[in-house]
């Protein structure tokens, strides 16, 4: 059942994308270091029964099984030959079980980091990024996907290249960054900044994604200008903060804590909202039920949003430049 993305959004509001996809595989049995592309192939009825969990659970976007899929991930496992087939087969996966839904679901085609930095810091140049980036994206188009997914960058120039090649298959590209308790991704771009890169490059929607947790993703969030009403704007947040416990990775955030931040992003003006690692299809439920039972509000002050997500809220409360209150108090509702 196809859908056009700028139709649903224009019907719904606010739209929720999935939950994590390597944090519930864990669960399934995946191991701990090995590439869960490769299940697209090996275990494809797991990865399906992932995605139909999400879909049960309310989600309007899949994402893809595919984050680690350009060459340059797929070479740390002796895998950077199957590009084409693993992303192929994640969307075509991904693809199936949105077209079995009963209702309109959109897939959207992962692209993650390549795990290398650009010169002089390293030897990735824009040229072999994009080259990489295409690759995956052509297959990717070519499995059925809807858009495609760009996410957990650091850089302005990898998600530049990424957008470049990901544009060349003439589907709609989103992008999002990963942001830290500091309000800067790990090669120190700030939101605010990556919001006017997102306009000058033409992204067609651009957002955070994973960080720490709920309340520092919203921070990211309050930080963004768009300056303009056709951008589409994306929080994908983690499920609150990791530790390990009796041997396991477990995340803090509980379904009330994630279904009060995509209330709270949905209210701050983002199209897009959904969970990153740790997010569970129990998690996402407690997302839908809140959207959909919880009346948009005015957007929330920086006390409101301390009081349901966190201290690490006040992160931005304390930015330099002082005006993160009034930068969320002036978002426009679109």
């Amino acid at each position: 059942m196809a859908a056009d993305l700028a139709e649903m959004i224009q019907q719904k509001g606010c739209l929720l994308a999935d939950g994590a996809i390597g944090t519930n595989l864990f669960q399934m049995g995946l191991e701990t270091g090995y590439p869960p592309e490769l299940w697209n192939v090996e275990q494809p009825a797991k990865i399906i029964d992932l995605h139909r969990s999400f879909i049960a659970a309310g989600a309007d976007i899949l994402l893809t099984n595919s984050f680690g899929g350009t060459s340059f991930r797929l070479k740390l496992h002796q895998s950077e030959t199957r590009v084409a087939e693993l992303n192929l087969a994640a969307a075509r996966l991904a693809r199936e079980v949105a077209d079995q839904a009963d209702r309109p679901v959109l897939v959207a085609g992962s692209i993650g980091p390549t795990g290398e930095l650009f010169a002089p810091l390293g030897s990735l140049t824009p040229q072999t990024a994009e080259q990489a980036f295409q690759e995956q994206a052509h297959a990717l188009a070519q499995g059925g996907v809807d858009m495609l997914w760009i996410e957990t960058m650091s850089s302005l120039e990898e998600v530049e290249a990424a957008k470049k090649a990901a544009k060349t298959t003439g589907l709609p590209v989103i992008a999002t960054m990963t942001f830290d308790t500091a309000g800067r991704s790990m090669m120190g771009v700030r939101p605010e900044d990556y919001a006017r890169f997102a306009h000058q490059i033409g992204l067609d929607g651009f957002g955070a994604n994973c960080g720490i947790g709920p309340a520092e993703l919203i921070d990211s969030v309050y930080h963004f200008q768009p300056e303009q009403q056709d951008i589409i704007v994306v929080a994908k947040g983690n499920c609150g903060i990791p530790s390990f416990v009796e041997g396991a990775i477990h995340y803090h955030g509980t379904p009330e804590l994630m279904a009060d931040y995509a209330c709270i992003a949905r209210d701050l003006g983002v199209h897009i909202v959904g969970g990153c690692c740790g997010t569970s299809p129990e998690h996402l439920a407690a997302m839908r039920a809140a959207l959909n039972e919880r009346p948009i509000a005015p957007p929330p002050s920086t006390e409101q949003i301390e009081a349901q997500l966190g201290k690490a809220w006040k992160a931005l409360a304390n930015a330099p430049d002082g005006e993160g209150r009034e930068r969320g108090r002036r978002r426009r509702r679109r």
